[in-house]
């Protein structure tokens, strides 16, 4: 299948499609073949674009999601600092009489993963969707207390 025909043009596939290829036709078999799900979770993550915005007392995570509704997006937080937004955005049903003439607005799964900074808060993370931009806002830990340094007393003797 050539990826390039799909819209996705870029290395990443490229690679992808590199290994896949060999993995069929048997080429090289001391290189292992990526599965299927990490197929797809590469798919996922490279269809679904991001900006990171770091304020003073926070980070924004902004990702695009036109025509979601809340419970098609799902937030987490894996491993005490990875940032998972994923979800699924479905095909419209289709009316009686009414055919595709070009599809070109994604469907499926999409899912990006983010590992936080040392700093982040992950019991203050909120997120909002309006307009169809989901921003993720994540609360950074105040800064820890300077140590004091400590004075030794000099004994004579």
């Amino acid at each position: 299948m050539d990826f390039r025909l799909m819209g996705f043009d870029t290395p990443l596939f490229h690679t992808l499609h590199h290994l896949v290829d060999a993995a069929e036709d048997g080429e090289n078999k001391s290189m292992s073949a990526p599965t299927r799900t990490y197929v797809r979770d590469a798919k996922a993550m490279a269809a679904t674009p991001a900006d990171i915005k770091e304020y003073p007392n926070s980070y924004a995570f902004i990702v695009d999601m036109p025509g979601l509704k809340s419970g098609d997006i799902k937030v987490q937080v894996e491993e005490d600092n990875v940032l998972l937004i994923s979800g699924e955005r479905k095909r419209e049903e289709e009316k009686e009489g009414a055919k595709y003439v070009r599809m070109e607005r994604r469907v499926g799964k999409f899912m990006r993963k983010f590992v936080l900074p040392d700093n982040a808060n992950t019991e203050a993370i909120s997120a909002t969707c309006q307009d169809g931009v989901l921003t993720v806002t994540v609360q950074k830990l105040p800064p820890p207390e300077p140590k004091k340094p400590k004075t030794i007393e000099v004994k004579i003797g």
